[in-house]
């Protein structure tokens, strides 16, 4: 077993995937995130062949995609599949802090 330092890597670039480059497998990944106060316009978009869900750990997020902004709060999550995709805008005081789950819903390469 191996423990990784997420949070670490995610505070100096904004984001870490603990994926295939480090975990040497292609069935799933995780994604640690933090967005920084008054940040705005990340986008979330798991891509072709792969889904993902969506948790927020701390913070106030509002979400903005083809349908109507919503708010997203601590402890609520989505699921996203494909190339849908949704921009992220920190809206609370503070950092915001999230997690994505992700795995492959269909074979392909990458």
């Amino acid at each position: 077993m191996h423990i990784y330092n997420v949070r670490d890597f995610a505070e100096e670039q904004g984001e870490y995937i603990l994926g295939s480059a480090v975990l040497k497998t292609h069935a799933c990944y995780l994604v640690y995130g933090i967005l920084k106060e008054k940040e705005k316009e990340r986008i979330v978009k798991p891509g072709d062949g792969h889904e993902e869900i969506f948790c927020l750990v701390s913070g106030e997020v509002v979400l903005r995609g083809e349908s109507a902004p919503f708010v997203l709060k601590p402890g609520q999550a989505f699921h996203l599949r494909g190339n849908n995709s949704l921009l992220m805008e920190n809206s609370g005081t503070g950092d915001a802090v999230y997690l994505i789950a992700g795995g492959h819903s269909k074979q392909h390469d990458h």
